[in-house]
């Protein structure tokens, strides 16, 4: 574990950008907000107010919303990367977004009054593209490009699955260009409020178990070793993983590369240590998120640029870096 002082000062900084990340979010949109017509609102107890409408209809909901789905990424993408032991995995890229993706959207075409079943379906679907890619990966050699082309290859079907239920179910799924592209317009606290509650589960078991994290990334030969069950474990780690990026997903659509890129970028500060990686992801997760959201609603006002374009912009040469950094001969390692 790294030394105790550059360790609580990385957290701090990290807790201090979420703070600004917040506000910025808050204080950013399309229309202006008045914050003293805001605490008159609030003064006055006057729901019906311009301002207090815009505040907690709109902005609040929002940036709960990314804070839940950048942090939930984030993680997600922590733990694929440790259980597959690859580096280049991210819920995005091996497919895991695209099974949620096309399960929430075909229990939404199937069941439009049944609004909670969404995150559940979204969770399910996350797993089960999980396992499947694991599968079809261990069967033609688990190397890290494999596994890639994997995702790949079950991500265009998936998503030719989810085009497919915007032609046929038109109308039960409106919105669906949003969700395609990964958007937080439109995020309602009732909307919110159920894929939130798994994923606040999701991190804190996730957290709770860095140290068998820890023991399982070493390999399986040395897990098994100091006792470990390994099979039971990876499974639980990919049901965590695929419940966070599932429940995320739910509500936020097909972002992607928040769990490329934030793992990675944290590890150049916390280290391998997922007791202190996981937690610096889920705050990490969440400022990027914060960032982009704000970033698309500030830079093309009154227009809005949504969030998972951003993320694209940002991911993309990421994982070309990436793969030119990792390659050099050695992609089908």
């Amino acid at each position: 574990m790294k030394s105790c002082k550059p360790v609580k000062r990385s957290f701090l900084l990290l807790f201090l950008l979420l703070l600004l990340a917040i506000c910025f979010s808050l204080f950013t949109g399309a229309t202006t907000l008045s914050w003293q017509e805001l605490l008159n609102d609030l003064a006055s107890a006057n729901q019906n107010g311009t301002a207090y409408r815009i505040f907690f209809y709109s902005r609040f909901p929002r940036t709960l919303a990314a804070i839940f789905a950048g942090s939930a990424l984030a993680v997600s993408g922590a733990l694929i990367q440790a259980v597959l032991n690859n580096a280049l995995a991210s819920p995005n890229l091996i497919g895991v977004n695209a099974g949620a993706g096309f399960f929430a959207l075909l229990t939404a075409s199937l069941f439009p009054a049944l609004p909670l079943l969404v995150p559940l379906a979204a969770f399910l679907g996350a797993f089960a593209t999980t396992l499947v890619i694991y599968g079809v990966a261990s069967k033609a050699g688990r190397s890290r490009i494999t596994l890639i082309l994997a995702g790949v290859a079950i991500s265009g079907i998936l998503s030719a699955g989810m085009d497919a239920l915007t032609l046929l179910f038109p109308d039960d799924v409106i919105g669906a260009t949003g969700f395609l592209i990964g958007s937080f317009s439109g995020v309602t606290m009732g909307g919110l409020f159920p894929a939130a509650s798994l994923i606040l589960v999701g991190l804190l078991c996730a957290c709770l178990m860095g140290y068998d994290l820890n023991v399982l990334a070493l390999g399986e030969t040395i897990a098994q070793s100091l006792g470990m069950r390994v099979l039971p474990l990876r499974f639980c780690f990919l049901a965590l993983a695929s419940l966070l990026a599932g429940s995320a997903v739910s509500f936020a659509g097909l972002l992607g590369f928040v769990g490329l890129l934030v793992p990675h970028i944290c590890r150049r500060f916390f280290g391998n240590d997922h007791r202190l990686l996981l937690p610096a992801c889920a705050l990490a997760g969440a400022t990027l998120a914060l960032l982009c959201d704000a970033f698309g609603k500030w830079l093309f006002a009154p227009f809005e640029l949504p969030v998972g374009i951003l993320l694209s912009f940002l991911g993309g040469p990421f994982f070309l870096f990436l793969l030119l950094q990792r390659g050099r001969g050695r992609l089908h390692e």
